[in-house]
C-alpha cells in the first residue's frame, strides 16, 4: 500500500545523525549498517519494510531534563549497525527520531501520529524510547481507532503509583482504568515483588489481568511465548534486566539476564499480531562501556530473528499445516491446534475463536483439568 501521508510523518521526524554514528572503517556488506534503509538525507522507501525503527528520546516523563538523554536512540543505533545481518528476508527501515515537543503531551501526539501512519500500512514498529510512559502514545494509537487490544509490559515495577507526580511511575493507571477503555487484557511480565504493594496485585487480579513474577517466568521462559503472541502492544522497560547485563538500569541488581531479555523480544518478533514494540528506560549517560546499548541492539537482532520465524507460520485457516487434537476436559469439548511448521499451539474458546497457548496447556487438558489460560480467557469474555 502506498504511504500517502509521508509529508505528515516528516513534520515530526529528525533524520538520523550520521556524524554521531560515524564508523571510520565503514560497514561490511554483511553488517546491518549496510542493510538498514536509513533516513539521513532522503526519506527511505517503506513499501518493502517489515520493521520500522523510530527513536524517541523523551524522558521528561521520568523527571529527566531533555538534553541529558538526547543521543540515547543513536547510542543504540551505533551498536545495532555493527551487528551482522542474518535475516535477509526481514527488511528494516530506520526513520530517525521524533522531534521533542514543547511539552511532553506534544511529544506523545507526535509519536502517536507517526505510529498511526505506519501501523495503518501494516508495518511492525519499534520505538527506541525514552521513559516508559511513552507506552501511552502506543496505547493512544489503538484507543483513537477504538480498537480493543491486548497489551504486554515487561518491567520490574508495576507503574500504578498514583501518589507519584512522575508520569513514568503511574501511567498504567490511566491506560488500564481510563474511560472509555480499549484494553481487553493486560499481561505484566517480570515484576519484582519488593517493588509492588501486595494490594496492587489483588486489584489487578480483580480486573482479570495477569501478572507474572520474575522468578516464575525464569523457571519456564517458553510459557511467555503465547502470552506475547496474543499482544497488539508490547512494551519493555530495561529495568527488568539485571544491572550486570544492563548497567543503565539503576533500579535493581536483579531481573532477567541479557539472554532472557533477547528471548522475550524474539517472541514479540514471532507474533504476527504484535504491531508496536517499545524499548524504554535507556539513558545513555548512565551506561557503562555502552553495554546497555549493546544489550538493546542484540534484543533488536533477536526481534528480527523472531520475525523471520513468524514469516514461516501458516494461517490458522490453512488446516493442512496444523495437527488437530479434539479433546474434552471437565465435560467441555474443545480443539487444540499445533503448527507443523513452528510447533506452536492454539486452543479454541467456546465462541469458536482460537487463542495462543502452550504445549503444557494441552497436557493439562488431556489430564481432564482446566488450563488456567483457557479459564481466564473465558472469564474475560
Amino acid at each position: 500500500m502506498p504511504f500517502d501521508s509521508i509529508d505528515t510523518i516528516l513534520d515530526f521526524l529528525e533524520p538520523v545523525n550520521k556524524a554521531f554514528l560515524s564508523n571510520d572503517e565503514g560497514y561490511k556488506d554483511s553488517q546491518l549498517g549496510n542493510n538498514i534503509m536509513l533516513y539521513d538525507e532522503v526519506f527511505p522507501t517503506l513499501e518493502q519494510a517489515d520493521l520500522v525503527i523510530i527513536g524517541c528520546n523523551e524522558n521528561r516523563g521520568a523527571g529527566v531534563f531533555q538534553k541529558q538523554t538526547a543521543n540515547a536512540a543513536d547510542a543504540v543505533r551505533k551498536e545495532l549497525y555493527k551487528l551482522f545481518h542474518w535475516h535477509r528476508d526481514v527488511h528494516v527501515a530506520d526513520i530517525g527520531n521524533i522531534k521533542p515537543g514543547a511539552s511532553i503531551t506534544d511529544t506523545y501526539a507526535a509519536l502517536r501520529t507517526v505510529l498511526q501512519e505506519l501501523v495503518k500500512q501494516d508495518r511492525k514498529v519499534l520505538i527506541l524510547g525514552g521513559s516508559h510512559d511513552l507506552t501511552l502514545a502506543q496505547y493512544d494509537l489503538y484507543a483513537r481507532q477504538q480498537k480493543i487490544i491486548e497489551a504486554v509490559a515487561v518491567d520490574a515495577a508495576i507503574d500504578i503509583n498514583v501518589e507519584s507526580v512522575v508520569p513514568a511511575d503511574q501511567f498504567l493507571m490511566q491506560m488500564l482504568t481510563g474511560e472509555p477503555n480499549f484494553i481487553r487484557h493486560y499481561n505484566h511480565i517480570g515484576f519484582q515483588s519488593y517493588f509492588v504493594h501486595p494490594g496492587m496485585l489483588e486489584t489487578i487480579d480483580k480486573l482479570r489481568f495477569d501478572c507474572f513474577r520474575v522468578g516464575k517466568v525464569k523457571e519456564n521462559m517458553e510459557d511467555m511465548e503465547p502470552v506475547i503472541r496474543n499482544a497488539d502492544l508490547f512494551s519493555f522497560d530495561i529495568s527488568a534486566i539485571q544491572h550486570a547485563h544492563a548497567p543503565a538500569n539503576h533500579l535493581t541488581p536483579n531481573g532477567f539476564t541479557g539472554e532472557e531479555a533477547c528471548m522475550l523480544m524474539q517472541y514479540a518478533g514471532m507474533s504476527n499480531h504484535t504491531g508496536t514494540i517499545g524499548i524504554y528506560g535507556y539513558r545513555n549517560e548512565l551506561d557503562t562501556d555502552n553495554l546497555t546499548a549493546k544489550q538493546i541492539s542484540q534484543m533488536i537482532w533477536y526481534l528480527m530473528d523472531g520475525m523471520l520465524k513468524g514469516k514461516q507460520e501458516a494461517r490458522l485457516t490453512d488446516q493442512h499445516n496444523f495437527n488437530e487434537f479434539r479433546i474434552a476436559f471437565a465435560e467441555i469439548e474443545t480443539t487444540f491446534l499445533q503448527s507443523k511448521r513452528t510447533g506452536r499451539w492454539w486452543v479454541q474458546l467456546p465462541e469458536g475463536n482460537y487463542i495462543a497457548c502452550s504445549h503444557q496447556d494441552y497436557v493439562i487438558a488431556s489430564q481432564n483439568d482446566i488450563p488456567e489460560r483457557w479459564l481466564r480467557a473465558v472469564e474475560r469474555g
